[in-house]
């Protein structure tokens, strides 16, 4: 009988403790990070004439910050976003998704939600960990849209280490 118990007993210690249980560290982006990213995007592309919206998502596609630039149209501000979180999504340039596309039109990456196959944005990495990603839409083509995110990420690459 009181083999029984202690086979019981070991049993509970061994389903009560986990081998190995660890928990996960990751960074993540601040609040403050992520608006100079959006700011510094924006700006950017105000300085070359492009009146744009940004969008800075996180590592589970959350937004952080969402800015309207003056003067942009109202679609500027989800279509910054559906570029950023497609770019968190498939942990590359929005771009990529858009020639994918185009390589494959029955590929059936856009119907998904909030994907969207359009250049102008890019993933934020500390390594090669996506902590999130950031757009913009407004500037005449996406590649001009991606530029700006990219200074906006240039200005805080101190930041991403």
């Amino acid at each position: 009988m009181r083999v029984h118990y202690l086979c019981a007993a070991a049993l509970l210690a061994a389903l009560a403790t986990p081998a190995n249980a660890e928990l996960l560290a990751h960074k993540d982006l601040s609040m403050e990070t992520a608006l100079t990213i959006a700011t510094t995007a924006i700006e950017t592309c105000k300085a070359q004439g492009y009146r744009v919206s940004a969008t800075v998502v996180g590592r589970a596609g959350e937004i952080i910050v969402q800015l309207r630039g003056d003067g942009t149209g109202p679609h500027t501000v989800e279509n910054s976003f559906r570029k950023a979180y497609t770019a968190r999504t498939f942990r590359a340039p929005s771009g990529d998704l858009a020639q994918r596309v185009k390589d494959n039109p029955t590929l059936g990456l856009i119907h998904l939600t909030n994907v969207i196959a359009n250049q102008g944005a890019l993933p934020i990495k500390v390594g090669d960990d996506v902590i999130g990603a950031a757009g913009a839409s407004g500037a005449p083509g996406g590649e001009k849209d991606e530029a700006c995110v990219k200074a906006g990420l240039d200005k805080v690459a101190d930041q991403l280490k």
